[in-house]
């Protein structure tokens, strides 16, 4: 592998971002906040716990999945495919770059940024319900195959983005619903059937519950369950992503 051509990418992936940091890291923080508020304690104040944990601490979890997701997704997607548009894939493609040290680049360039504003998210969340850390090892682990997974399912929307409206799809038409869906404010054991069994077929679920049993010792479904299909979507979505980059899909005329 050619580590100084990956190392070269990811500190452009990294300074990309960074250049704007009031809208890839502050405003993440601030929708959080207002979640907190408009949640955490509006709703809160009608159901004080679920399961034995005050709610606006049972949500923390699913708000630190929502920024880490959406950044780890919007950032390998975005620029894939502003380098697409703007013709500048030209340069990675003549350096001696392979699919896989573009895969690396790209991936842990996303992976950084959905971990900044995950962890930034949860520092913001220590304000309002203090340090809740169950199995510090069982979070970092979800955190860092959920940043992995969304980064390369974001490179993947660039590779197959001809226009701006087709990389909205994915945030607005697929990933947004699932989020909502997922767990994020509620418990799914609470929802009637057949809903409580159909959201078991929501890949979301187990990153959201995965999450909250490392935090809060709290979850409706196995750990070891959500940890198997992370790791499974991780593999094969990083596979897809490897096969159309060494076949140069939409990036090579």
């Amino acid at each position: 592998m050619n580590t100084i051509g990956v190392r070269t990418l990811l500190v452009k992936e990294v300074r990309r971002f960074m250049r704007v940091p009031g809208q890839t890291v502050l405003s993440p923080l601030i929708s959080t906040s207002l979640y907190f508020l408009v949640f955490g304690y509006t709703l809160g104040g009608r159901q004080a716990e679920v399961d034995g944990v005050p709610y606006v601490a049972y949500i923390v979890p699913g708000l630190v999945f929502l920024g880490l997701a959406n950044n780890a997704f919007l950032n390998s997607s975005s620029s894939l495919f502003i380098t697409k548009i703007q013709g500048t894939i030209v340069d990675l493609l003549a350096a001696p770059l392979g699919a896989t040290e573009l895969l690396v680049g790209f991936i842990a360039g996303a992976m950084t940024r959905g971990l900044l504003v995950g962890l930034l998210t949860w520092l913001v969340a220590l304000v309002f319900t203090g340090v809740q850390l169950a199995h510090p090892a069982l979070t970092f682990g979800f955190l860092f195959l959920t940043a992995w997974v969304f980064s390369v399912l974001g490179l993947l929307a660039g590779l197959w983005a001809d226009k701006f409206e087709q990389i909205n799809f994915f945030p607005t038409f697929l990933m947004l619903p699932l989020t909502f869906l997922g767990g994020v404010f509620y418990s799914v054991h609470r929802l009637p059937e057949p809903f409580r069994t159909a959201s078991l077929f929501n890949p979301v679920v187990y990153m959201v519950e995965g999450l909250r049993a490392g935090m809060l010792d709290k979850s409706d479904v196995s750990p070891l369950l959500g940890l198997s299909l992370l790791l499974g979507l991780a593999v094969s979505a990083t596979a897809t992503a490897w096969v159309l980059l060494a076949r140069g899909y939409k990036i090579r005329n």
